[in-house]
């Protein structure tokens, strides 16, 4: 995987406030990247770095190798952009805006036009006015414009916002679909956990404009150990059991009996000591840690830091 977006110790300062703090990243073809954090954490203005709308303090940020510095038009060129809503010519229809965006960029066929609409699936709406069109028809229009110069990195600020969940999914779909087919590094943000853990392959947590964490989003969720819930009789019994085989593990109180983190090859460990002590075993499940609750720790960590 080669990097097409390289994010280099990029800082933004706004009268005397650092806005943006020495950021860093990268994001590989054919990947979903999320950008993930609350409400003014940066996320915003570090994609309209990104595509020039406004300059960086310090840093570079290259695109396919070329500077959005010092060569802008170059770097511009392979990149797709809607910066939070996609804005269209409501009195006329869908194709023709597509029509007239097409124009000004130039070299584009009609044929491309038909294509692009059709992979963003408004092949019967197109004709249409876009006044008639819901709020994610128009989305899947500005994904169209986007897509219309093949771009290779494609980034979309906050693309499900105000979609119903059938919205969503379908951008979520074509996202996926985008990076997988056409090999684009596509680059998302959201404050939304949930639609994060399905769309994305990795993830870019960014808190008070500086980069907290970067990590697969497998890798994120689960952290570094899992949890098992054990269910058992007995629950007193069974804590001081597994104080007394891993005294440094944090044991809790379950719905059903003990939540403990662990190792897997810990798990017969436990099992036979339960057994030897006579102590019931009902069921060891795994917890799943949501996105959320990974996010949440993160973030609560880092907080603690800057205390």
């Amino acid at each position: 995987m080669g990097a097409i977006v390289e994010i280099q110790n990029v800082s933004k300062v706004i009268k005397g406030r650092t806005i943006i703090d020495s950021l860093s990243f990268n994001v590989n073809k054919g990947e979903v990247f999320g950008f993930l954090g609350p409400n003014g954490a940066g996320k915003t203005t570090t994609i309209r770095m990104i595509v020039g709308l406004i300059g960086m303090t310090s840093g570079d940020i290259k695109i396919l190798g070329h500077s959005i510095k010092t060569d802008f038009e170059k770097a511009i060129t392979h990149v797709g952009a809607i910066v939070e809503n996609p804005e269209m010519y409501k009195f006329m229809n869908g194709y023709q805006n597509l029509l007239h965006y097409a124009r000004m960029s130039g070299g584009i066929s009609k044929s491309k036009i038909d294509e692009t609409v059709e992979l963003v699936g408004l092949t019967e709406r197109i004709h249409d006015k876009v006044k008639t069109y819901s709020l994610g028809m128009r989305q899947r229009l500005g994904l169209a414009q986007c897509l219309l110069h093949d771009p290779k990195v494609l980034i979309l600020d906050e693309p499900t916002n105000g979609l119903d969940p059938a919205g969503i999914r379908e951008i979520r779909d074509h996202l996926r679909m985008l990076a997988r087919e056409k090999d684009m590094a596509v680059i998302v943000s959201s404050h939304l956990l949930s639609e994060m853990e399905m769309m994305c392959d990795r993830i870019g947590i960014i808190q008070k404009g500086k980069l907290v964490d970067v990590q697969l989003i497998s890798d994120f969720v689960q952290g570094n150990e899992k949890v098992y819930e054990i269910e058992v009789d007995g629950v007193e019994q069974a804590i001081n059991v597994l104080k007394t085989v891993f005294p440094n593990v944090h044991v809790q109180l379950a719905e059903y009996g003990v939540s403990v983190p662990l190792k897997r090859e810990e798990i017969p460990i436990v099992i036979k000591e339960f057994v030897h002590k006579g102590i019931s075993i009902y069921g060891i499940n795994e917890i799943t840690k949501t996105l959320e609750d990974r996010f949440l720790e993160v973030t609560a960590q880092e907080g603690h830091e800057h205390v």
